[in-house]
């Protein structure tokens, strides 16, 4: 008996040594959150269907780096794939200090829009309203979505608004605007030819007002203030067509909107994290990647910078310059050709304010050689204008 008590005794002072977040979130899931204590808007019962929740996944507080994402699984609107693209994909964040919220959101056929529409944004707002709580920066909170959840996170990002000043309520005077977009193979058109129809059945039932279809067809809705986005697709799905994707950059590029898209040749509709598959499975790296070299992995100052190369007395005709951060596995780091001596990084992806480690390469030889060895230069916040004098040994 006195051995049962002595291990039992023994487990308590482990787990009570433990860091919070670490005894919250590592050994068992996040309670849900209710979006909407009093009940939702437009709520129709008191089931746990009519209750949109959230789930927050905080990393430990040494790997924090202050952003977050609201994710926002797929189902087609009919249920939600809340696993494989929910708690799998915001662990996955959580293990490199993105704090991760995974929202469950009303479905249909018993609900249908604008209710998701107002629990992700409810999501949104309650999250940067909060922002101090869960240890993040209010400025870098973004959307997640995969398949129809896709479509309402692509859904948000074009039909936000900046709150209500004068509402009673704290968490309704924020924007619900996110600050990036993530779509995986999402949903993003009513257009007959690309559409899933099974999702806008369930979004807006089986006779839609023609101009509320036109209006959730959101390619058609991106602007200037339409947030940065990553997107990946297979181009063989045959759940959600990869049209949607195509469609969705187009209109972010027409608009001048930040963006980065990855289409692999090979693979079903729903992979998730695409575990197992070696290629499919290399989609979270390239979001990872996209996520450093937009500054939202480390809380840090950048700055643009042009100059000119002179190699030998001579400008270097081909090359490239790296401006390498001191940390570069979560800062970024700033990269620009070189064409007749002539570079220039601009400032939205420019280089870590600090001391960098300088590399630059011709690419003119046979052999592509690093020219640069052992230099440094100090970059300040906002503009820099920096000469190199080189000497090949």
């Amino acid at each position: 008996m006195n051995a049962i008590f002595s291990y039992q005794l023994l487990g308590l002072l482990v787990l009570f040594a433990l860091p919070p977040a670490v005894q919250a979130n590592d050994f068992k899931n996040p309670k849900p959150v209710l979006l909407w204590e009093e009940g939702a808007p437009g709520a129709k019962g008191k089931a746990e269907e009519d209750k949109p929740s959230i789930r927050v996944y905080r990393p430990a507080k040494e790997k924090a780096n202050g952003t977050a994402v609201i994710i926002c699984p797929g189902g087609g609107y009919g249920h939600l794939a809340i696993t494989h693209e929910g708690s799998h994909v915001a662990r996955w964040f959580r293990s490199f200090g993105v704090t991760a919220v995974v929202l469950k959101y009303r479905l249909g056929p018993k609900y249908h829009h604008p209710a998701p529409l107002q629990d992700v944004s409810r999501a949104i707002r309650y999250i940067r309203a909060n922002a101090k709580k869960y240890g993040i920066q209010a400025d870098r909170i973004g959307v997640m979505g995969f398949s129809a959840g896709g479509h309402l996170a692509s859904t948000v990002s074009t039909h936000f608004d900046a709150g209500k000043s004068k509402s009673k309520d704290p968490v309704e005077r924020v924007s619900s605007r996110p600050d990036f977009s993530v779509l995986c193979y999402p949903v993003i058109s009513s257009k007959n030819e690309i559409t899933h129809r099974g999702s806008m059945r369930n979004l807006l039932g089986k006779k839609p007002d023609t101009k509320l279809l036109a209006l959730l067809s959101n390619e058609t809705q991106v602007t200037k203030e339409t947030p940065t986005t990553f997107l990946f697709h297979t181009a063989e799905d045959p759940g959600v067509k990869v049209e949607n994707s195509l469609v969705y950059f187009a209109a972010l590029r027409k608009n001048n909107v930040p963006a980065e898209m990855h289409i692999y040749q090979n693979g079903p509709h729903g992979v998730g994290m695409a575990s197992g598959n070696p290629i499919l499975s290399t989609w979270k790296k390239r979001l990872r990647d996209w996520m450093k070299a937009s500054g939202l992995l480390s809380n840090v100052s950048r700055g643009s910078v042009k100059g000119r190369i002179m190699i030998d007395g001579k400008p270097l005709n081909h090359g490239t310059i790296a401006f390498i951060p001191p940390h570069p596995k979560t800062e970024p780091t700033a990269w620009s050709s070189v064409s007749r001596g002539y570079y220039n990084i601009p400032l939205l992806r420019g280089a870590v304010a600090g001391l960098n480690k300088i590399e630059v390469r011709d690419i003119d030889s046979e052999e592509i050689k690093v020219i640069s060895k052992e230099i440094t230069v100090e970059i300040k916040p906002r503009a820099n204008v920096i000469p190199f004098d080189l000497k090949t040994e």
